[in-house]
């Protein structure tokens, strides 16, 4: 698409006032998830103290926009995309040093650890919970006013926490019956004999929201945005369900269909939305979510924009095993995603003086990318996926970026930058290519050493032959014709020879580096924020790989890997302090980068 003229484009779309509050111009900005920090005061996991010190970070490398993975509480899996509420925040993220006599508690954390122990949280609830008990909140009316502002969901939420923990955990769908089907008799009764506990609940969200709201304006002061995250869905064991379940589908789980990145598709879990009853209430749900992210938040990411359109449904009761194979899309007929989708976000851009961008990754129909553009929302452009896939199949150019995007190296759910270069460029996933044969009959034993090299093979990865040139010799090894397995040779050439094709547009010289070198990190940084994409905002990981900062593995300092459950998921934790951060030679590097490309 031709160059567009931003200011112009973007003051006659629907997000025009939305716009106006951030101002049409280059920006760029950091992913960092709150938790992989720690200072000084940190009580073993970043907190809502330390974000100042990021925001002062950002301000000192040129960076104008912070931005953060959802803050709401979250559940046993430490999951923020499957979270316990779409308004409440995670108590984990309380700043003690607001707080006589708990300021010089410590957490018990080893000192070089990688990972988060979220024993964390329940040692700081404890704390809070001998603090509280000491509190005379007889006269303490900014906490009166908090709760009637935030009427819709907070009571529930907090009854929820103290039924949860009444029930030793379990979810609310395993409840005692009068519990889980909301009995007014019952839950009254239990209010009143629980009152205390449940009060104590409101207080820790009214500390997060005071706690927060200092935090945001300290970057407003700074002229620092925050932009904060949006997951589409919400856990099924949630507040929300809890409270509204005619507002999701609860026979269904929310997930992704198979594509190259995963070979079964993904199943998330999470109930997917009855979208006809939260009209039928005005979208209130909806409007409320937003009111409450406005009181912190600058710019709202959406998460899976694409699932407001359509979402892969799959039957709850489907075997786990089966992931995603077996869902379809809600709504069955494409007919109607185009008017669902637009209309839901018709009322989330009037509703807010948020700037909405969109996580658009993935298989997304045109209803979505040309409804964006009408409405002037950013989508997502990664730089390892951003290829001419029908003709080249080689990357973009920074000058064919979409201009109305956020352009990034990585994501929280993929491998860094280094660790993408070293083990995935010019790979094909094995589940999925191993999928592909069974469903063909081709014997993927007998092919596999002659299609891939082992010894570039890693993580779930097969890495291509040199050998393997071209299609022909592709079709030869596979012993088919070519209208037999075009979808082979499609994934042939969106992958093959990806690091040749990426170093030569990059115009590095010599060998090949089988490593991502410094040399190589500064050309596409530089690259990427050359981009037409009017924001770049990177991962603090790859932000800090410029200065050799993350020793061994490339591949082990990852925040998520998409599909599995495991400690190592969103508890990634820094190698260096945010007060280290502070004072680190690379901050220079960073602001020159930003500034060179006009985004400082």
């Amino acid at each position: 698409m031709p160059g567009l003229n931003l200011k112009n484009y973007l003051s006659k779309t629907i997000s025009k006032d939305n716009w106006e509050h951030i101002g049409f111009k280059k920006r760029a900005g950091v992913l960092f998830p709150l938790f992989s920090a720690y200072s000084k005061n940190s009580f073993g996991i970043g907190d809502l103290g330390d974000l100042k010190l990021i925001i002062d970070w950002a301000k000192s490398t040129g960076n104008s926009i912070i931005q953060l993975l959802p803050m709401n509480e979250v559940g046993p899996n430490f999951c923020p995309y499957d979270a316990l509420s779409s308004f409440a925040l995670e108590p984990a993220y309380i700043c003690l040093k607001d707080f006589p006599g708990l300021s010089s508690k410590k957490f018990n954390l080893p000192e070089q650890s990688n990972y988060i122990d979220y024993a964390v949280k329940e040692e700081k609830i404890k704390l809070l919970w001998s603090f509280y008990l000491a509190q005379d909140l007889s006269e303490a009316f900014d906490f009166e006013e908090f709760q009637r502002k935030n009427a819709y969901w907070l009571s529930d939420f907090a009854l929820f926490k103290e039924l949860k923990d009444y029930h030793n955990g379990k979810p609310w769908y395993e409840w005692d019956e009068r519990f889980k089907n909301r009995s007014i008799e019952a839950l009254s009764r239990f209010k009143q004999d629980n009152i205390e506990k449940i009060t104590f609940w409101m207080w820790l969200q009214w500390i997060l929201f005071k706690q927060f709201k200092e935090a945001s304006s300290y970057a407003s002061a700074k002229k620092i945005f925050v932009k904060g995250d949006l997951p589409v869905l919400v856990s099924r064991d949630s507040s929300d369900v809890w409270s509204h379940p005619e507002f999701f589908k609860l026979e269904f789980a929310a997930g992704a269909p198979p594509d190259m990145y995963a070979a079964f598709g993904q199943r998330w879990g999470m109930p997917t939305y009855n979208w006809q009853n939260i009209e039928k209430n005005d979208y209130r749900y909806i409007k409320e979510k937003l009111k409450y992210a406005e009181e912190f938040y600058d710019i709202l990411r959406v998460d899976h924009v694409v699932g407001l359109f359509r979402i892969w449904s799959i039957p709850f009761n489907d075997p786990q095993e089966s992931a995603g194979l077996n869902g379809v899309f809600d709504p069955v007929d494409e007919q109607f995603w185009c008017r669902q989708g637009q209309d839901i976000l018709k009322v989330m851009v009037k509703n807010t003086k948020m700037l909405f961008c969109a996580e658009d990754l993935g298989v997304v129909p045109k209803c979505c990318t040309d409804t964006l553009l009408e409405f002037g929302i950013c989508g997502n452009d990664v730089q390892r996926w951003v290829k001419d896939w029908n003709k080249k199949h080689d990357f973009l150019l920074p000058e064919e970026y979409r201009q109305l995007a956020v352009a990034m190296l990585a994501t929280h759910d993929t491998a860094n930058w280094r660790a993408w270069w070293k083990y995935e460029a010019g790979t094909v996933d094995k589940d999925m290519f191993l999928r592909k044969c069974n469903d063909r009959n081709i014997d993927f034993e007998k092919i596999n050493d002659k299609l891939f090299d082992a010894g570039k093979s890693y993580n779930g990865r097969l890495r291509w032959r040199k050998e393997i040139d071209s299609p022909d010799k592709l079709l030869w090894e596979l012993g088919r014709k070519e209208e037999e397995v075009r979808d082979f040779i499609d994934i042939y050439k969106d992958t093959y020879a990806e690091k040749e094709k990426l170093w030569k547009i990059l115009d590095c010289c010599g060998k090949i580096d089988e490593e991502a070198t410094p040399e190589l990190l500064d050309k596409i940084f530089a690259f990427i924020f050359d981009s037409r994409a009017v924001f770049c905002i990177n991962l603090i990981n790859d932000y800090l790989s410029l200065g050799n900062i993350f020793k061994g593995d490339p591949y082990q300092y990852r925040v998520n890997l998409p599909g599995t459950v495991s400690p190592k998921n969103w508890s990634l934790r820094l190698p260096i302090s945010l007060e280290e951060m502070l004072k680190h030679p690379l901050n220079k590097q960073i602001r020159k980068m930003i500034t060179d490309s006009g985004r400082a």
